[in-house]
Parts: structure tokens; C-alpha cells; sequence
């Protein structure tokens, strides 16, 4: 059988006929929708007879359901038009192309319009082109018992790469490397793995960022291959108009209802509303900022939890997060048998946002409720529109006994093989083995969880959830001033904002600037001689305002200075002021007398302002550290390229 990447490849060659009519750019515009065209007729073929015959025989006004079972599937054609009888007419040949389109069942014309196709009809005719590549498609053999559906969608999303790449788009918008998927959905569904061997399994799954609907599609593969009878429906949604059309023909080949794919913005039109699933995966656009939907979104945040935003809404230029709230809004009720979900973050959602931040708040809402059972760190470069380092989120509200309150980190970020030739920023990819090594010890992790004397593995580490909370204290040291009259001080006072209306003003720098070099240690003294001096020279004190701005003109921050006090309390220097992260587990005072004030004996807390945080600091706990080489190693490397550099410079200087 020809391969996905050679039947894309032949595919793509339609490019050489569209070469100089079209921008390398557009050429997608094209040859994707012929695909799916082509496809479907292929699909079609052994039973189009059957559908003419009935269509012809039956008066109904709807015939809908009627011909659906003539042709035995979710969809149809009443047009007698095919691509060989389209390529055989040049002069005929858009109109018979139109016919063939208008020929399908309203549920595929529905996304066939998707493409926007009828405009590049008219432009391929006007450019002569369009019969020669309906003839070159017509010669693509797209059977059912020559391309099955798992190949057609690696031809999919391997058109789809190549016309992202030679059009400078994001590859990794559209879909997400077969083996991240595969590792993805072994992680997902493994716990259930017996459970889901049960008869009668009826199971739902949503993916909201679903591209061409290959997460989708591996899921339903993956449970097909331990209960070949589960009932299994696929529910997504897209934005871009391209993939859903693509993801939506796939489903309709499969025997999905197409209509659960639904075009739109997860965000502001939520697409699957009051529905709950068994299983949910996503792999949302990183770092994506939700500038767009922004009224939307903060609407139903004022909900709370009543709405999808409840925990709290991420910086405008990540919405990554607020992916994760939509999936979790659509979870189970534990007793109606609760939810699991996948998700692919890069490292931001781990630690991005100071305590209290929008970020922090809905950690600690995942956290303080229990719903996240593990994160896997993946290689980097292992995707096709990025090479940073990636992350699986795994989440569940229905989490084993012995992972209650606890959360498996698994370090997979040494599971790769370098690939024979990159794709885009993918150099690397995860083997079959390497995905089974990894899933293998996921499920060992809830072995180590459970039992304290397990020696557990060096990959992973089992947390309890108030591991990664910590209180933000803040450190204040008191403000500690000279006075003293400068050349600097002068110029400052005569700039300082607060005494633009101090209609004396230059006249007091005027009678300041003999004092120039005149240190005073307390503000007492300091404000006992400026006082004798203004009213020496006939100069008015300033009022309160004036003079505080006077005050700060004339003061330096000096550590051997005096103590400034406002009403009997110590003045905080905003410039030493510090933060100081403390575990939740440890008491603020012990750590602050333990590792604060050995260090600065006059520092205080201002417990009015501390703050709960949560973050997951992933690399800090898989932390190793490799001591630097001895110096004489070093030292003797040096020397050696010194003397190779001796000895090719001699020789050029021969």
C-alpha cells in the first residue's frame, strides 16, 4: 500500500499545474477541498447507482433519510456527475463541477461551503486549469479498500503541513504529531483500561480545539482495540474553517454524526452547551491571546461558577487556561460516573502569574479541588510549529483512592529519537516503545503513591496538592535617611513637583546653597538649621505638602542613617522591600526567623499584605545537579589548544 506521505506527495504535485496562475500561498486553497471532493466520491462509488435509482423511483418531498440508507452512509450524491466525466469537458467543465457539489446531501454540502471553493471554480477556469486538475485528481485512486480512514487522515494533516510550511502558517494550529496523540490518549484512558473491556460501554468525547479531528479519531482507535462494541460518539469544535470542513468529512466517513463538529470560537460560542463527556483531549494553540473575545469571556466570569470562568481569567495573551476551564465545565457529576481530560500546555500555565494573579487563582482552585492527578514533561522540538518544551495535564474528578489529594509528576523529557529528517521545528519524535515505557510508568506512579516503601523511579514523583501552594510574605526594612545640601539635592529641589506652586522657592535654594556640604543625621537637626536659615534670609516654610517635597529632595537613603517614623510607626524603604515564598506547610514566623532575619536583623513582616499562591515548579524537582569539571581538567585543555594554536600559526607565518 502507498504511503500517506507518497500519496500526499502525489496529491500535492496538482501544485506543478497551478504553478505561475497561483501564489505558493494559495495553493491549499485548491488542492484541500479537491481532496475531500475526491475522497467522498471514491467512498461513494459502490453505491451511487443505488442512490440514482432510488432517487428517481421516490416522489418524497425529503428524501433525506431515504437516500441516506440507498447509499449506506451519512451522506450522498444525486448528481450524475463524476471527475471523470468533469475532466473529460473543458468548456462544460465548472458547470458540471457545480452540479456535482449541489449533488450532495445538505449535512456534506454544508461543509464542503467551508472551503469557499466556488470562488477557485471561476478562477481555475479563467486560467484554463480547472479541467486538467480535475483530470489529475480523477487518476487519484481514494478507495475505502486502498486508503482507509486512519491513512486518509495522515494524507490530511501531511497536506496540510506542507501547505502551512510553503505559506510561512503555524503547521501545529491544525493538528498535532500521530505519536504526541497516541502517548496522549494512552495516558487519557489507561486507568480504565478494564472498565472499558466492559460491555455496553457507551462513551462521549470532546476535543474543543479539534483541528482535523485526529485526537478524536485515536481515542475512538484506542477503544475500539480493547472493546470493538463500545458505542463511541465524537463531539469537537474548530475555528478554522479549513480543518473543521476536513475534520467534519472524516467524522461523516466514519459513521459520526457530523453535526457534533462544531465551527466556531470555544470561548465566546460554545458549541456543545449543558453537554458533559466521559473523556475530553485538547491540544489548544499556545500562548494564544484572547484579545478577540475578551467581552465575552469577562461576561460569564462575573458568573463565577455558575459559569466556565469561575476559578478566574489568565493574562489577555494566554488563553491556555481558559481552554482547561471550558474542558472542566464540561465534566461528569462524580455520580453519574465523573471525567477524565488531556491536555497540551508549554511550561506558562505551570508557574506564569505572581500569588493572587489570575493564573495562580486557578491553580489553586485545580489544586484545592483535587482535579489534577498529573503532569508529564515532554521532549522539546517535538512539535511541528514550535520546538519548546511541552507538557501533559491530566485531570480528573474522579481520581483513584490512592491519588486523592496527591499528583504525579513524570519527567518523559529523555523519552525521544531523533528523527531521520525534521519537519518544520519537529526534529525529534517519541518511539512505540518509548510510549509504552512512558504510559508503564504513569501507571506505576499510583503504585508509588499508595505504598510509602515502594522505592518508586527517578522519573517520578508523587506530591500531595498543598505541595505547590505557598504564602507570599512581604519583608519590609525601615527607611533609613541623612540630609544633606548638595549641588544634587539643590537641583532636585529646585525640580521637585511639589513645590511648583512654593512661589519662594529659588529664593530658598538662594539661601540653602551655603550650607552646600552640610550632613545633619537626624531630621531634627536637619529641620532645626533649614528652619534658622529660611528665616534668616526672609524665606516663608513651606506648607505641608510643599515641604514634604522639600523633605525628599534633601534626603539620601544611607544604611548608618536615621530611622524615619510617621505617628510612632516605622517608615517601610520601599527600595529594600522583599518577597519571601513560604510553603504552606511551614509556619510563617519559624521560616522567617530561620531564613530571613540571620541575614537582616531589622527586617519585619506586613502580614496585611500576604498572599496565597500556587505554582508547579516542574524542572526544580527534577533538578540534577552536575558538578563543573576540576580546574586542573580545564587547565590542561587550555593549555593544549594553546599549543595547537602555536603550531598552526607557525605554520602560516612560514
Amino acid at each position: 500500500m502507498t504511503t500517506h506521505q507518497e500519496l500526499a506527495g502525489f496529491i500535492w504535485s496538482v501544485a506543478d499545474l497551478l504553478r505561475g496562475d497561483y501564489k505558493q500561498s494559495e495553493y491549499g486553497k485548491v488542492i484541500l477541498p479537491l481532496t475531500v471532493l475526491r475522497r467522498l466520491e471514491c467512498v461513494m462509488e459502490p453505491t451511487r447507482q443505488a442512490v440514482w435509482d432510488r432517487d428517481a423511483s421516490t416522489n418524497l418531498a425529503n428524501k433525506d433519510q431515504i437516500l441516506k440508507i440507498a447509499a449506506k452512509l451519512p451522506f450522498y450524491n444525486t448528481s450524475k456527475q463524476t471527475f471523470a466525466t468533469i475532466g473529460a469537458d473543458a468548456a462544460s467543465a465548472d458547470k458540471n463541477l457545480r452540479d456535482f457539489i449541489n449533488g450532495f446531501s445538505p449535512n456534506a454540502r454544508e461543509i464542503l461551503d467551508k472551503y469557499d471553493f466556488d470562488a477557485q471554480i471561476t478562477r481555475l477556469k479563467n486560467a484554463k486549469l480547472l479541467y486538467l486538475v480535475v483530470q489529475k485528481f480523477a487518476d487519484i485512486k481514494l478507495h475505502l479498500d486502498k486508503v482507509d480512514n486512519h491513512q486518509m487522515g495522515y494524507v490530511f494533516e501531511e497536506l496540510i503541513r506542507k501547505f502551512s510550511e510553503i505559506s510561512n502558517e503555524t503547521a501545529g494550529e491544525h493538528f498535532t504529531p500521530r505519536e504526541v496523540i497516541k502517548l496522549m490518549v494512552n495516558l487519557l484512558l489507561a486507568p480504565d483500561a478494564a472498565a472499558l473491556t466492559e460491555p455496553g460501554q457507551v462513551i462521549n468525547i470532546l476535543d474543543p480545539a479539534c483541528g482535523t479531528g485526529g485526537m478524536l479519531s485515536a481515542a475512538e482507535d484506542h477503544i475500539a482495540s480493547l472493546n470493538p462494541d463500545a458505542t463511541v460518539t465524537l463531539f469537537g469544535q474548530e475555528i478554522n474553517g479549513e480543518s473543521y470542513a476536513i475534520c467534519r468529512s472524516d467524522m461523516m466517513l466514519k459513521g459520526q454524526d457530523p453535526a457534533n463538529i462544531v465551527l466556531g470560537n470555544s470561548f465566546s460560542e460554545d458549541g456543545h452547551q449543558g453537554r458533559t463527556f466521559d473523556y475530553m483531549l485538547a491540544n489548544p494553540p499556545f500562548g494564544v491571546e484572547w484579545k478577540k473575545v475578551k467581552d465575552e469571556v469577562e461576561e460569564e466570569a462575573k458568573l463565577g461558577h455558575a459559569g466556565r470562568f469561575g476559578a478566574g481569567l489568565p493574562r489577555i495573551n494566554d488563553g491556555s487556561f481558559l481552554f482547561l476551564q471550558h474542558m472542566l465545565s464540561k465534566m461528569r457529576p462524580v455520580e453519574k460516573g465523573g471525567s477524565r481530560l488531556a491536555i497540551v500546555f508549554n511550561g506558562s500555565p505551570l508557574f506564569t502569574g505572581a500569588a493572587e494573579s489570575g493564573e495562580s487563582n486557578i491553580r489553586r482552585w485545580i489544586l484545592e479541588n483535587d482535579l489534577l492527578e498529573g503532569i508529564v514533561a515532554l521532549p522539546d522540538q517535538l512539535f511541528y510549529n514550535t520546538g519548546i518544551s511541552t507538557y501533559f495535564w491530566i485531570l480528573s474528578n474522579r481520581k483513584a483512592s490512592e491519588l486523592r489529594n496527591k499528583v504525579v509528576l513524570l519527567d518523559a523529557r529523555d523519552q525521544w529519537a531523533k528523527m531521520r529528517k525534521s519537519l518544520g521545528d519537529k526534529r525529534k519524535l517519541i518511539t512505540d516503545g518509548q510510549i509504552t515505557d512512558i504510559t508503564r510508568l504513569y501507571g506505576e506512579a499510583l503504585t508509588v503513591a499508595s505504598d510509602p516503601d515502594h522505592p518508586g523511579h527517578a522519573k517520578v514523583k508523587v506530591f500531595a496538592t498543598t505541595d505547590f501552594g505557598y504564602k507570599r510574605i512581604t519583608v519590609e526594612r525601615p527607611l533609613k535617611l541623612r540630609f544633606e545640601i548638595t549641588e544634587e539635592t539643590l537641583a532636585a529641589l529646585a525640580e521637585a513637583k511639589p513645590l511648583a506652586k512654593y512661589d519662594y522657592r529659588d529664593m530658598l535654594i538662594t539661601a540653602l546653597k551655603p550650607l552646600i556640604g552640610t550632613v545633619w543625621w537626624t531630621k531634627k537637626e536637619a529641620k532645626a538649621a533649614l528652619l534658622e536659615t529660611a528665616a534668616g534670609s526672609g524665606v516663608p516654610w513651606p506648607a505641608a505638602a510643599a515641604e514634604k517635597g522639600m523633605w525628599v529632595s534633601v534626603a539620601v537613603s544611607d544604611p548608618d542613617g536615621e530611622v524615619q517614623l510617621e505617628k510612632g510607626e516605622v517608615i517601610p524603604d520601599p527600595d529594600l522591600r522583599d518577597y519571601e515564598n513560604v510553603p504552606l506547610s511551614e509556619d510563617i514566623e519559624e521560616y522567617f526567623d530561620r531564613e530571613v532575619l540571620p541575614h537582616v536583623p531589622d527586617a519585619w513582616i506586613d502580614h496585611s499584605k500576604t498572599k496565597l499562591g500556587y505554582e508547579i515548579p516542574f524542572t526544580r524537582h527534577f533538578y540534577v545537579y552536575t558538578p563543573p569539571r576540576p580546574l586542573a581538567e580545564i587547565d590542561a585543555e587550555l593549555r593544549g589548544l594553546e599549543t595547537q594554536i602555536q603550531t598552526l600559526l607557525s605554520e602560516v607565518t612560514r
